[in-house]
């Protein structure tokens, strides 16, 4: 294919947009790495741009010797794999069921499921229900907070429906009841959307800082993420640096500052989470394309 001149300099405009997109997006997250790495005092003299000027590990000691960053780091890692896990469980099951021909009110559990997507309750109705069940408060409602996410769902069931028939009834007369079906059949051919919509769900469990914070007094059960932002908070970040040990105490007199202290606990709060992404990369375009396309 042969480029005239216009295509070429429209060509290299969209290029040049497009690094310099690139490195907005980029460069905040990169800087806010290096100021990480940096001693805090001279951080605070500025001009920290694309490297540290004094590399020091002292910051990420003191996060990972603070014992409620570590503890929240374990709910947060626990609720995102069993979060994930549960909720793919249950969407996926719902999904497999509302996607078979013959189902009684079929029509009218999709309209409900719909209808919760554009319209809720309120937030204080939600808290009265959450106190009245005896889940305030506990671990048990991080997990099943939003376990079955209708839009998931609703992939899942597209992704179903084009399965062809004569799959599983192999599988039947092979002998396979209905949870045989599903787990022995569907769900290992459904690896692309499964990985996808469970990279998802696993962000918003990860990120999700606002549920535990209404729901979620109890300081053992507070995830990274509901306790980053007590940090970023001046009160709670000065609470933070007067709670840490003596070694903490006296790195914070020689060096580190409050803002340092942000700077490694927002990369420890995100880093791991972006170690995921490649590793799904090769499912997103399969499973992102679920449903769009109809013969």
């Amino acid at each position: 294919m042969k480029f005239n001149f216009s295509d070429k300099v429209m060509q290299t405009i969209i290029y040049c947009l497009l690094i310099v997109l690139a490195f907005l997006t980029f460069y905040p997250f990169w800087n806010s790495l290096v100021i990480s790495f940096n001693t805090g005092s001279d951080t605070s003299t500025g001009g920290i741009t694309f490297w540290p000027r004094s590399f020091t590990l002292e910051n990420y000691e003191i996060v990972f010797k603070e014992k409620r960053i570590f503890n929240a780091y374990l709910v947060t890692i626990a609720r995102t794999v069993i979060g994930t896990l549960v909720s793919m469980f249950f969407t996926a099951l719902f999904a497999y069921g509302l996607s078979k021909k013959g189902i009684v009110f079929k029509k009218g559990y999709m309209i409900i499921c719909i209808v919760t997507m554009y319209f809720s309750g309120g937030l204080i109705p939600y808290f009265v229900l959450v106190y009245n069940l005896n889940l305030y408060n506990t671990f048990t409602f991080l997990i099943i907070h939003g376990l079955v996410n209708v839009y998931n769902m609703i992939i899942f069931r597209t992704f179903f429906q084009e399965l062809p028939d004569g799959l599983e009834e192999s599988a039947r007369i092979d002998g396979c009841s209905n949870f045989g079906v599903f787990f022995r059949i569907v769900l290992p051919i459904s690896g692309p959307v499964v990985a996808t919509l469970a990279l998802f769900t696993a962000v918003g469990l990860w990120n999700d800082w606002f549920t535990p914070a209404v729901f979620i007094s109890n300081q053992d059960l507070i995830p990274l993420q509901t306790l980053l932002v007590q940090i970023v908070n001046a009160g709670q970040t000065a609470t933070l640096i007067a709670n840490l040990n003596t070694y903490a105490a006296s790195a914070v007199q020689n060096s580190v500052t409050v803002k340092a202290l942000q700077m490694a606990t927002m990369m420890v709060a995100t880093l791991p989470i972006l170690f995921v992404y490649p590793f799904l990369q090769k499912y997103f375009v399969k499973g992102a394309l679920v449903g769009s396309l109809k013969e």
